[in-house]
């Protein structure tokens, strides 16, 4: 088979999955893309937002058994317009190999400060408190009756989008 074949068979293949258009441009690139692409564009056109807007949601549940259904959406001119100064301490409390060591096993199931020391490689019961305070003061953590941690439910899934966008 030629590549011009293979890549072809590809195409018909990825469009029937919704991922790009007949064009082989990927959906993003015109409306009629997939599902979520196709009311993506409905609601913004829906608000009168010419430059249409960034939807994320999600639905399931927890290893710990906590169950989620969460959605959010924003116009672009809303984000490119943001002071992304403010997103930066936010993100940034992310960026710690610890802190998502840490966030990983409260997502588990919430955890109090006496556990997580427990854990190899996330330093003495003082460095664990101060990725706490930090995760906590960014909105990525809260607590819960006798001094568990846990993931707040509104940012469960925006948790997962940031670990889904740093897939490669």
């Amino acid at each position: 088979m030629s590549v011009d074949d293979r890549l072809a068979k590809l195409e018909r293949r990825l469009a029937a999955m919704d991922l790009i258009n007949g064009s082989g441009q990927a959906s993003g690139s015109a409306p009629q893309g997939g599902w979520a692409l196709r009311r993506l564009h409905e609601e913004f056109a829906n608000a009168d937002q010419p430059n249409g807007g960034v939807m994320f949601a999600g639905s399931g549940s927890l290893p710990s058994a906590e169950q989620f259904d969460w959605q959010v959406q924003f116009s672009t001119d809303d984000l490119v317009g943001y002071n992304w100064d403010d997103a930066a301490e936010c993100l940034a409390a992310l960026g710690s190999p610890v802190r998502l060591r840490i966030l990983r096993e409260i997502v588990l199931g919430s955890r109090t400060a006496a556990e997580l020391t427990d854990l190899d490689e996330v330093g003495s019961s003082g460095q664990i408190y101060h990725h706490l305070r930090q995760l906590a003061a960014t909105g990525w953590l809260h607590t819960v009756g006798d001094n568990r941690f846990e993931v707040p439910p509104n940012r469960i899934v925006p948790l997962l989008v940031a670990l889904a966008t740093a897939r490669r």
